[in-house]
């Protein structure tokens, strides 16, 4: 399986992945897969093939998602990841034959990676891995904020945020950045100096696109 019109964002949160993706689609009248495109294959998923993605789709009491512990959440997140890869290989089959290029915000592994698409068509982007700790609620996504509004529902919100986000560090650990830092392929470190058209320059460039 080769996908050599196919350009891949792969990293950490809070990197600027999703971004460039759309950014790039859009000026090279590209195939934008973004952030969980895999999503629309959800509903038909078969829950003992697919539990960790099945999960928050068949879960009756979302109280149960953040009273996870900590070590129990990075478990479902690492499942999930690889359940995602699955799906994401069988998207993109279905799209080779096509004569636009594809740029993909992927789960993908970077084991995967490698055997699937040619080096230079795969930028790993890298935020500081606290940035997602500090900044998850932040963000306006619908998602975060019914998580958090969960949060603050609990019997002690204090108590719930606390384990939640060392579930959040779990998942965003050193281990997890240096494991993209020495991936081998190219890697974009957020700048908050930088501007986002410098960095679409930079990732073309990456890519061989300029």
């Amino acid at each position: 399986m080769r996908f050599d019109h196919m350009f891949f964002i792969t990293g950490t949160a809070y990197a600027g992945k999703s971004t460039m993706i759309k950014l790039l689609a859009e000026k090279y009248n590209g195939i934008l897969c973004e952030e969980n495109y895999h999503d629309r294959l959800l509903p038909e998923l078969d829950k003992t093939e697919f539990p960790c993605l099945t999960y928050t789709r068949d879960l009756e009491d979302w109280h149960d998602f953040i009273r996870r512990s900590p070590e129990e959440y990075k478990a479902w997140m690492d499942g999930v990841s690889k359940e995602c890869e699955i799906l994401e290989l069988r998207i993109l089959d279905g799209l080779k034959e096509q004569d636009q290029p594809v740029f993909v915000d992927t789960n993908i592994s970077l084991d995967t990676l490698k055997t699937i698409t040619p080096h230079n068509h795969v930028l790993v982007m890298l935020a500081d891995p606290q940035i997602s700790v500090r900044r998850f609620f932040e963000r306006p996504d619908r998602e975060k904020q019914f998580l958090y509004q969960l949060i603050m529902d609990e019997p002690d919100p204090e108590k719930a945020m606390e384990n939640y986000r060392r579930g959040l560090t779990l998942i965003n650990s050193q281990e997890n950045y240096d494991y993209y830092l020495y991936s081998g392929f190219q890697v974009m470190i957020r700048d908050e100096s930088r501007s986002i058209e410098q960095t679409l320059e930079m990732v073309e460039k990456a890519f061989g696109l300029i």
